[in-house]
């Protein structure tokens, strides 16, 4: 079997489980994009210029898969970049918290020990010039009052987390509109406001669908509260975590006994060292293209627009998006404008709003040769990296399932993907298989949850995010 033939294969397969579960499209059954390295062929040697934009805390960068498109129905890639930039004055921001702690009947036991420990690490972190509120949920909600972390309250909120029993329901709901009550007169004081949620992700109580919990986050963004979610227990539900922190702005991540310190460290320097908030990225699409899928990402389609939430950013952060566009152009010598990207934010140095546009644009030829020759060798390779992670990702999805054959069969055919760029993903082929080979040792169910849950991770950050601990 030739390395075409096992392409289509492994694109045909992820799409019977893409529709299973609800996963962005797989590649398609033939390849118009010109991307995909043929028997034999050469790996491209081209690099087009980047086109950049941004004098504030974030720039934008980005370029297309090359200077040509297939004229007629044709696909294409676009990579786009956004990048923070360290303040000019190092100094630590203030603040304004809120830790929103399940307490309900599922968290009984070592979880609850786990975010209790995990509180009382925040509480200690903090410092007087920072606002804190506490909230904790079951059926009900209880909270504590935002306020600022003197030694007094500290002791007094150190007093209130000891005291949490579990009890009750899982209403992750309750507890998110509990907090944001809670910060919401401190918004306009404090350049940074997040709630951190706490939780082994299993709603019961309250809103309970993911795409309802997810909509409340993005909201809760839109306020000016940016929503982390950390997983407790090793039965966490990682999807809804994920989308929660996605959708509002925030990071996501696991707590067990043994890293309590290292995330809340990692949340806490992330939160005070914010240069740039309620990040998004808005694509236009010209008539030209019919469609685009921002690949690994839940964006929002409204019309001719997608938008893309990003994370909060501190210095020296990035996120990388590769947008997979599906088009239909005349034949132009003439270059054809196919996206145009708008990235706004709140500059927090500065305190005011920011922007950076760029526009990405080709030139369309019914000559496959002619739109080979001038492929770009880095967007190639984001390309397939983000191709392949696709299978990554329904192979951890897989996995959680306890589906070891279809799994095992998903990493064979993310290796296929890197493995037509070999040269420049050594790094992904290897990460296949160290996964594959831990996975297999793996006996019990919790070790396997462990391996779907670090592929799945890694998943993230080879599709450019940066925003899970």
């Amino acid at each position: 079997m030739n390395r075409t033939t096992l392409l289509l294969t492994a694109a045909g397969l992820l799409a019977l489980v893409a529709l299973a579960l609800g996963l962005p499209k797989p590649p398609p059954t033939t390849d118009t994009t010109h991307t995909m390295a043929q028997p034999g062929e050469q790996e491209p040697t081209l690099t087009l210029p980047l086109v950049t934009s941004g004098d504030g805390a974030l720039t934008l960068e980005g370029k297309l898969s090359g200077g040509y498109v297939q004229s007629g129905p044709s696909e294409a890639f676009a990579v786009l970049e956004v990048k923070a930039h360290a303040p000019k004055e190092q100094h630590r921001v203030p603040v304004n918290m809120a830790l929103v702690i399940d307490r309900s009947g599922s968290m009984r036991g070592q979880k609850l020990d786990d975010a209790k420990r995990a509180a009382r690490e925040f509480v200690q972190r903090l410092t007087e010039v920072d606002r804190l509120a506490l909230v904790h949920y079951g059926t009900s909600v209880t909270s504590f009052p935002s306020t600022l972390v003197t030694q007094e309250a500290r002791e007094r909120m150190l007093a209130f987390v000891d005291a949490i029993e579990d009890d009750g329901s899982t209403n992750i709901s309750g507890g998110l509109e509990a907090a944001v009550q809670e910060l919401r007169p401190y918004v306009s004081q404090f350049r940074v406001s997040r709630a951190i949620l706490m939780s082994d992700g299993q709603p019961t109580a309250g809103l309970v669908r993911e795409e309802e919990l997810t909509a409340l986050a993005r909201q809760l963004r839109a306020e000016g509260v940016a929503v982390s979610a950390l997983g407790v227990g090793g039965d966490f539900n990682e999807n809804l975590m994920q989308g929660i922190a996605d959708q509002g702005g925030g990071f996501s991540g696991f707590l067990n006994s043994h890293q309590l310190a290292e995330v809340f460290s990692r949340e806490l320097e992330q939160a005070t060292s914010t240069v740039a908030r309620a990040v998004e990225l808005r694509l236009e699409l010209p008539s030209q293209v019919v469609s685009a899928e921002v690949m690994g990402t839940q964006a929002i389609r409204e019309g001719r627009t997608v938008r893309v939430p990003l994370y909060d950013m501190a210095g020296g952060q990035s996120a990388r998006m590769v947008v997979k566009l599906m088009l239909d152009t005349p034949a132009s010598e003439q270059p054809l404008e196919l996206l145009s990207a708008r990235l706004t934010y709140m500059d927090v140095e500065k305190d005011r709003p920011a922007e950076a546009r760029v526009a990405l644009s080709a030139r369309s030829t019914g000559d496959a040769l002619v739109v080979r020759n001038n492929l770009d060798k880095d967007v190639r390779v984001h390309a397939v990296r983000a191709l392949g992670t696709q299978h990554l990702r329904a192979a951890a999805e897989e996995m959680k399932k306890g589906n070891k054959q279809s799994a095992l069969g998903l990493l064979d055919n993310a290796r296929t993907m890197f493995g037509s760029s070999a040269s420049a993903l050594s790094g992904e082929l290897a990460d296949v298989d160290q996964t594959r080979a831990a996975y297999e040792r793996a006996q019990d169910e919790e070790s396997q949850r462990n391996e779907a849950r670090q592929l799945q991770k890694k998943a993230m950050k080879s599709f450019g995010y940066n925003n899970s601990y």
